[in-house]
């Protein structure tokens, strides 16, 4: 196959992913506040727990964790795509196979949401751990995506 096509913007290809995981990196960090009100909620009591289910952080959480797990699983595939028609290979480093066992993360905690919307606190857990890992892991991500960048920038 010929990708002779995209070489007037393969240079530019390289910076979709990075700008793209930092948004989402952003966003992972606000969907971990807005869990975190939940768990506030769960516990309150009175006119607390009023207050804060007027915020209706449920249901913020699971639009941004839809959203993160849609754009984390597509933003995986274009890093590993953009890397490939630019090089025409994969690195296999650190790098690739955290990324990859983050969309692995993501998608598993995604599918314990019915058990959680079922009370299964379980499944509650597993899900906290699990995002708190995803967490860890995206910011390690960013410093080597950084790192990555700036070796592209020297050769650009």
């Amino acid at each position: 196959m010929d990708l002779g096509a995209l070489d007037p913007i393969k240079p530019y290809l390289n910076f979709f992913h990075p700008v793209i995981m930092w948004v989402l990196l952003g966003v992972s960090l606000y969907a971990l506040y807005l869990g975190m009100k939940i768990r506030a909620t769960r516990s309150a009591e009175g006119d607390a727990k009023k207050a804060l289910i007027k915020g209706k952080f449920n249901s913020r959480h699971h639009r941004m964790g839809s959203a993160l797990l849609a754009f984390m699983v597509l933003g995986s595939i274009g890093g590993m795509g953009v890397t490939y028609v630019n090089n025409g290979k994969l690195f296999f480093g650190p790098h690739l196979l955290v990324g990859l066992g983050m969309t692995g993360i993501i998608a598993t905690s995604a599918s314990l949401v019915p058990f959680m919307q079922k009370g299964n606190d379980i499944a509650r857990t597993a899900h906290i751990t699990l995002n708190v890992a995803l967490v860890g892991l995206f910011g390690w991500q960013a410093v080597t995506g950084v790192q990555i960048v700036q070796r592209i920038l020297e050769n650009f």
